[in-house]
């Protein structure tokens, strides 16, 4: 009723607007032909030649340019009136309109205005455009009251005051946002349409193994015929790297990773026979590893606060000395340790984000493909062949915490099964055993400025397969 009140105010007042207007030209055109004609009828009368000097016409011309410059002051008066009116209509005519949107709220969306009830998930419900890139836990200011100006409209509005501009001032847009920057390698967001991030890591990892080996015969209980041997191994490597990933579009972005390696393996072995032997091997090697490159592409929207999907590739390069690439003795013994994998690889993956505020859930899927090679080189009696390493297969799952806005944290499981790898010796075809690498991830971040992420993780094994511990540090820096 009160929208309906307001559109007749304004109807009614144009009306009387033009009436007025309509009614003061007609006047203006009357006024002016009665001075004119009196003017003329004094000028041509005979008393007139005899009592009008040329001064007393100089006068009434004067009273006749006075009036209408009244006159035409009045009709600018009427014009603003007019203009004013209609601003103030089309004013009105905006709060309706942004008072029909409020009755359209859900009930969902009145809970998070008031600070009630479930908080939505923490990508932006709105439905991504077209190139719009992933923005994790990321809700912008609302506004309803808000005029096509880009300020809020008043909450009432006279003709006493009509506005002359822009109606107040918009609110700033909220700046802080929680983002979960601690997810693993590979799960975080992408980074939207011509953005550069250089990426320094660092990473150490240790593993180590005791076995014993009992290469003989048991006569009786405890009586034993043969060798014993004990092995004590650690294995160290410590790598870092430069990574370049450029975002081509808001869906579609690409990675270099260059990488150095060290590595540092001690092995001690303890021999008993009729005497005991021990033997200790000392084995090291540093120098570029295998250099990587990869895409990223954004499947899904993750509409209606659906899941995110992005699928993934990777090569990695021989760019690293293999196995059969270090110097070794007659007998076959390496004397250096490799840096790299030896055979090319390519890996596919899908990867998927869900957020809800606070926090992100992610799983991801992956197999890698490792090209098989000949080799063909001998080794002291042993000649090998072609070398076939085996595919592995990967998943993970986890979610990530946003604390406040600058720090957050992360907790997942990685799996990798790695089939087996079938080596050409002496023309009979071995094979290895399955792998089984599994490890616990922790990961920590603090947004340090807003281009600059420090993150740290922390990965357990948790199967005799994989490494004990692994320590990584990231450092991302934003164009």
């Amino acid at each position: 009723m009160q929208r309906g009140r307001h559109g007749q105010l304004s109807n009614m007042g144009l009306v009387m607007l033009r009436a007025g207007m309509k009614r003061t030209v007609h006047r203006r055109a009357a006024a002016l032909a009665a001075c004119a004609m009196a003017a003329c009828a004094f000028f041509w009368s005979p008393e007139a030649h005899a009592q009008t000097s040329t001064s007393d016409l100089s006068r009434v011309l004067e009273l006749i340019q006075q009036q209408e410059s009244r006159l035409n002051e009045q009709e600018r008066q009427l014009h603003e009136q007019q203009r004013q009116l209609s601003e103030q209509r089309s004013l009105i005519e905006r709060q309706r309109r942004e008072i029909e949107a409020m009755t359209s709220i859900s009930d969902a969306d009145l809970s998070e205005i008031r600070g009630a009830g479930a908080v939505r998930g923490g990508l932006a419900y709105e439905d991504l455009g077209p190139d719009e890139p992933i923005r994790v836990n990321q809700r912008p200011a609302r506004t309803f009251m808000q005029s096509d100006s880009g300020g809020s409209a008043p909450p009432e509005a006279t003709p006493t005051a009509a506005p002359q501009g822009p109606v107040g001032e918009a609110p700033p847009e909220s700046t802080q946002t929680s983002t979960v920057d601690a997810l693993p390698e590979g799960q975080n967001a992408l980074l939207g349409a011509g953005r550069l991030v250089i990426e320094p890591s660092f990473e150490f990892s240790q593993s180590s193994g005791n076995r014993l080996v009992f290469r003989g015969v048991e006569i009786v209980t405890g009586i034993q015929i043969g060798l014993i041997e004990a092995n004590d191994s650690a294995r160290n490597t410590l790598s870092s790297s430069v990574a370049l990933r450029y975002a081509l579009t808001d869906r579609l972005e690409v990675e270099a990773r260059i990488p150095y390696v060290y590595r540092d393996d001690r092995v001690t072995t303890l021999s008993q026979n009729s005497t005991t032997t021990t033997q200790t091997f000392n084995l090291n090697g540093s120098d570029i590893g295998d250099v990587e490159l990869s895409a990223r592409y954004q499947l899904t929207r993750g509409r209606n606060g659906g899941p995110i999907f992005v699928a993934g590739a990777r090569v990695k390069s021989t760019t690293g000395a293999g196995p059969f690439d270090v110097e070794r003795d007659a007998q076959g013994v390496a004397s250096e340790l490799a840096t790299g994998s030896g055979f090319w690889s390519v890996q596919g993956s899908l990867s998927m984000l869900y957020p809800t505020d606070p926090a992100v859930l992610f799983a991801n899927v992956s197999y890698m493909y490792n090209a098989p090679d000949t080799i063909d080189q001998t080794y002291g009696a042993v000649t090998v062949g072609e070398v076939d390493p085996g595919d592995s297969i990967g998943f993970g799952f986890g979610f990530g915490f946003a604390m406040n806005p600058r720090f957050s944290t992360s907790l997942g499981y990685s799996h990798s099964y790695v089939l087996a790898t079938e080596t050409e010796l002496n023309g009979t075809v071995q094979e290895s055993t399955e792998l089984q690498v599994g490890s616990m991830q922790l990961g920590l971040s603090f947004r340090a400025s807003e281009r600059l992420t420090l993150s740290a993780g922390v990965d357990f094994g948790v199967t005799e397969d994989a490494p004990d511990v692994r320590v990584s540090f990231r450092a991302p820096f934003r164009w």
